[in-house]
């Protein structure tokens, strides 16, 4: 009987511990962060005046490609790579 309940309790365990890393991978609070400020340095780029002698045009082009790679490590995270 108690080797039945310490089985038990080992397989409880081990899928609560996995459980949590997937919630874990899946959240990815850091990324997400990360995201939003890209989205509004975007935005900033976007209303500044001027091109800044293609500055800002490079500097849009930049944010855009981080925000694509971002996106794609945050998928990346939902299907469990790290």
């Amino acid at each position: 009987m108690l080797k039945k309940a310490l089985v038990f309790l080992v397989v409880v365990m081990l899928l609560v511990g996995a459980g949590f890393a997937v919630w874990a991978a899946v959240r990815q609070p850091h990324m997400i962060a990360a995201l939003d400020h890209l989205k509004a340095a975007r935005s900033e780029l976007e209303m500044a005046e001027h091109d800044k002698g293609g500055h800002r045009e490079k500097a849009l082009d930049l944010v855009d490609r981080a925000i694509a790679q971002t996106n794609k490590g945050i998928e990346a995270g939902e299907k469990g790579y790290r």
